[in-house]
């Protein structure tokens, strides 16, 4: 099949590369304002270039993958769906959670799908514990804790750019957590706090924080995020039954050290780096999107399960700011 990729900074060369070594993929039609990054590609994968998203759409493409800036996915997603050209688009799919939403009742009962890039949902840690909640194998659950912990803090102008750590970090313990139990979130309590880069602080967002999130079933979920974790790149989930208690994440590349005495786990090299951590899932999230493309699956990662994400997201950004447990359905709008 013939892709189209639109957007060639880090994540869209990641994805060239992988798509390209995919033997669903027989050519790459590419597009990025900076013709550097569009001419590199066609150089490194053979890909044709096309002069705008428009030529790209335009260039008898089966799907394309939308790896752009934020403020352009609205554009492009509704650009593609109307060209009748499946779509795989980066998180999020707007900037704003209204943006998102009007995204969303643009495309409903459109025959084009939409595929939202939570690659979490293709790791083979987080996808054997969603089999064995879903197989009954923990029993009830009580207790969820999920983790992500960044190395460094990105540059200053993406931290003005996110939409603070819930919305831009936080989001992938959101989507996950739902992925795997099953279940709803309907209220959350969050913390926040600054100790490291000030120009976190300065950008009016908080660099570690902590939310608690009620589950619709009762099941309590903790969900830890920090922009500073010197040891390295760092995302586990545990999750807690009646029956059984299992673990993602604990790899000997845990960027964790313990000080018990004789303890030698984890011995590897600490996984240092998301694109590190999760290559293998983002290559199975791209065959995916392929059989999307196929006609041979549904999509895995709809609008609607991103928006559900970003309304938890939403959520915590208040309790965080108001400094009080707040319910999804108080920030959810139509």
């Amino acid at each position: 099949m013939r892709i189209g990729i639109l957007g060639l900074g880090r994540i869209g060369a990641f994805h060239a590369a992988t798509l390209s070594g995919l033997d669903a993929v027989g050519s790459l039609v590419v597009a990025d304002p900076f013709a550097d990054a569009a001419r590199a590609a066609a150089e490194r994968f053979g890909a044709e270039v096309a002069p705008s998203p428009e030529a790209v759409l335009a260039a008898g493409v089966d799907g394309v993958v939308i790896a752009a800036a934020t403020d352009a996915h609205p554009g492009l997603i509704l650009a593609a769906v109307e060209a009748g050209v499946p779509v795989f688009c980066e998180k999020p799919v707007a900037r704003t959670m209204a943006e998102g939403v009007e995204v969303l009742k643009a495309v409903a009962g459109r025959d084009v799908p939409v595929q939202i890039g939570y690659n979490r949902r293709f790791d083979a840690g987080f996808a054997a514990a969603r089999a064995a909640v879903r197989g009954g194998e923990l029993g009830t659950l009580h207790t969820v804790r999920s983790t992500t912990l960044d190395p460094a803090p990105p540059p200053a102008a993406y931290i003005t750019a996110s939409g603070g750590i819930f919305r831009d970090c936080a989001v992938h313990d959101f989507d996950v957590i739902r992925w795997v139990t099953g279940r709803e979130v309907t209220e959350v309590y969050a913390v926040g706090g600054n100790r490291g880069a000030g120009f976190i602080r300065e950008a009016g967002d908080a660099d570690t924080t902590g939310a608690v999130l009620t589950l619709d079933d009762g099941t309590i979920a903790v969900v830890s995020n920090s922009r500073h974790n010197a040891r390295g790149y760092d995302v586990r989930m545990e999750i807690h039954g009646f029956a059984d208690s299992i673990a993602v994440g604990l790899d000997a590349q845990l960027p964790l050290r313990s000080v018990e005495p004789g303890a030698t786990f984890p011995a590897g090299v600490p996984h240092d780096f998301f694109m590190d951590r999760f290559a293998a899932a983002y290559r199975a999230e791209l065959i995916a999107f392929t059989e999307v493309v196929a006609g041979t699956r549904p999509s895995p990662c709809t609008i609607g399960d991103a928006l559900e994400a970003g309304w938890i997201a939403e959520a915590c950004t208040l309790s965080l700011r108001e400094h009080r447990p707040v319910t999804v359905a108080e920030v959810r709008r139509p």
